[in-house]
């Protein structure tokens, strides 16, 4: 159990609730209210523990590798359907859930799951892209994940979600937005994406890259949205040399940033549509 537990560190980020906070009240303001919830990298449950009275209806569905942890999750979350394993194991049907949420493991690494080996992502977009293969069309994911997944100079990632989802939004936090809970300095984004229902043609512009005042490759987003910033760019000596990073503006709110810039995230939540029966006769 240490053994799992200290491999897992390697790519936990236990998300603040301030963080969590914000991503539900930008979920709400797209109009939803309740349905089936996943969260494939739920740690102890920080997202199923700070559910909306509003969306407290909604049926909780959750993932974790870690076994401690899972298990905690089960006992604080009896009603969940808690899954204690990889993702790449789980076999949940396509077009199933309403709403995604959660904090994705970051990493360099691959996960080894036949049906999206061919992809070759990093783990953290082989859990983007597998959670809205999950997600019905008009359903929502809104993920934490590393801003690699907006900035990367490779745009094979971004082409793939483009064509299946609609970016309604993007926040880009602080690098100490996780220093309290995971004590951790990294950049990182949140991402709203709306499941598409028909395959997009041309590339929107979130998937290309261009340099910053400073030289470093950012998202076009954030280059036309420098409000969704939620701190100040700059640059940091690291072990590869010089990196970009955002440092938090000092005595800024991160919980009024944040509320200012989910006002700025826009989509409208649709539900599921219903196969129509095959037959008339309705079967009680």
């Amino acid at each position: 159990e240490y053994a799992s537990a200290r491999l897992s560190t390697l790519n936990s980020h236990y998300t603040s609730p301030v963080v969590i906070q914000a991503i539900y009240k930008a979920i709400g303001n797209m109009g939803f209210k309740s349905g089936r919830i996943l969260e494939p990298a739920m740690g102890i449950g920080n997202f199923f523990g700070l559910l909306p009275e509003g969306m407290s209806t909604s049926r909780l569905y959750g993932v974790e590798l870690d076994d401690i942890s899972g298990r905690i999750a089960k006992l604080l979350y009896p009603d969940a359907d808690i899954h204690i394993t990889g993702y790449e194991k789980v076999d949940f049907p396509n077009d199933f859930f309403d709403l995604a949420v959660g904090n994705v493991p970051f990493g360099q690494y691959q996960v080894n799951d036949p049906e999206y080996n061919k992809l070759g992502f990093s783990i953290h977009n082989y859990f983007i892209a597998k959670t809205l293969d999950q997600v019905h069309p008009g359903g929502i994911l809104a993920f934490v994940t590393s801003r690699y997944t907006m900035d990367s100079q490779n745009t094979d990632v971004r082409e793939y979600l483009s064509q299946r989802a609609d970016l309604l939004g993007a926040i880009r936090l602080p690098n100490n937005a996780f220093k309290a809970n995971a004590n951790t300095d990294v950049v990182s984004d949140i991402l709203f994406l709306q499941k598409r229902d028909t395959s997009s043609v041309e590339a929107p512009e979130w998937v290309q890259t261009a340099e910053n005042e400073d030289g470093f490759l950012v998202n076009s987003y954030f280059l036309t949205h420098p409000d969704m910033v939620l701190g100040k760019e700059t640059s940091e000596s690291t072990q590869y040399g010089q990196d970009y990073t955002v440092v938090p503006i000092p005595g800024a709110d991160l919980a009024g940033q944040l509320q200012k810039a989910v006002s700025l995230v826009s989509g409208t939540y649709q539900e599921a549509v219903l196969e129509a029966p095959k037959s008339s006769i309705l079967v009680e």
